[in-house]
């Protein structure tokens, strides 16, 4: 599911959706603040839990870090404490915190110089010990040190070095979105003549080819598209209103089309996404599955600004591991500032 985009320069990774890299058991994301997100796992065949570090960017920050263990059978005792081992030694117990567990400044510190190397990282109090794979950690935390800018520098994970921390990547504001206000309305099914109408505009918006069309627009008869599934408008204010559509169904996934269009629908519609999953309120929402038992997610989400839909978040969950019903983590690359 994640894959590493080519180096960018940090003004230019502020205006994209961020980086991703995974290697072995181990993976970062850094989202367009430039915070990066790092998250470790056993090894894959041994789905007993995961670690994720979070650092901001800028001069002097230090890296966060949290444990979640794996879901474990309906009729088994709560974990009541959960020790952090390192070579075999006790280095405390960690803080519960809702459904996760919390390691201190101290824990994360040894806990990175434990991976960087060859040291054996161990948290025992669940059902089975989780021990932490240290493969793939040094390339991730330098790829999450390269977006930061801090190779070189005292702070850096990996790479350290006497570069001042003044040159250090500073911390990018979120976008913000200054959501508009929607009118209520269910939605309506378009009659025939509205889809004729409609359709040559509405596929001049998609790619015809395999990786973004709309299998329902091109021939609805040949994919079996249920009426119920076809064509619809929700309005959306005075001057525009939401077209969507089924565009496609797969094994454990389905998308549906959304465009903009003007009430009369006169004009040219505006196409938002074919992947999407559920509109509500001046919000288009897109989860997809990274497979059936839906271990690992995809989740993206556009907001209404009043005149066209703004993408607000992108993110994942984290490799498939078999760890929780949902995905492991939030693993933003785009997060933005969305204010009503």
């Amino acid at each position: 599911m994640f894959f590493a985009l080519a180096t960018l320069s940090l003004s230019a990774l502020a205006s994209h959706s961020g980086v991703t890299f995974e290697h072995k058991d181990w993976e970062v994301a850094c989202d367009n603040t430039l915070t990066c997100r790092v998250a470790g796992y056993a090894k894959e065949d041994d789905p007993s839990g995961s670690v994720l570090l979070t650092r901001t960017a800028g001069p002097g920050t230090v890296p966060t870090g949290e444990v979640t263990l794996a879901d474990s059978a309906e009729d088994s005792a709560p974990v009541q404490k959960l020790t952090l081992w390192i070579d075999g030694k006790s280095a405390g117990d960690l803080v519960a915190a809702d459904d996760n567990w919390r390691l201190s400044a101290g824990q994360t510190s040894a806990l990175l110089n434990a991976v960087k190397g060859s040291g054996k990282v161990e948290f025992k109090g669940g059902a089975t010990p989780f021990l932490l794979s240290g493969e793939g950690a040094y390339a991730v935390l330098l790829k999450a040190d390269d977006v930061q800018g801090r190779i070189g520098t005292p702070g850096a994970l990996i790479k350290k070095g006497d570069k001042p921390e003044s040159g250090v990547a500073q911390a990018v504001p979120a976008p913000v979105i200054q959501a508009a206000k929607t009118r209520s309305g269910e939605p309506r099914s378009l009659t025939a003549s509205e889809i004729a109408a409609l359709k040559t505009r509405l596929l001049a918006t998609v790619n015809q080819n395999d990786d973004d069309m709309c299998d329902s627009l091109v021939s609805p008869a040949e994919n079996a598209i249920p009426e119920n599934d076809g064509l619809t408008l929700t309005p959306l204010d005075d001057g525009h209103a939401l077209l969507s559509a089924l565009c496609w169904r797969a094994a454990y996934n389905e998308g549906y089309g959304y465009w903009v269009i003007d009430n009369q629908l006169k004009g040219k519609p505006v196409l938002v996404t074919i992947s999407g999953s559920d509109y509500e309120k001046g919000v288009i929402t897109d989860v997809q599955k990274g497979r059936g038992i839906a271990d690992c997610m995809s989740l993206k989400s556009w907001v209404w600004d009043g005149q066209a839909f703004r993408k607000s978040r992108d993110a994942m969950t984290g490799m498939c591991r078999y760890i929780h019903a949902g995905g492991t983590w939030d693993l933003p690359t785009l997060v933005t500032d969305v204010k009503p």
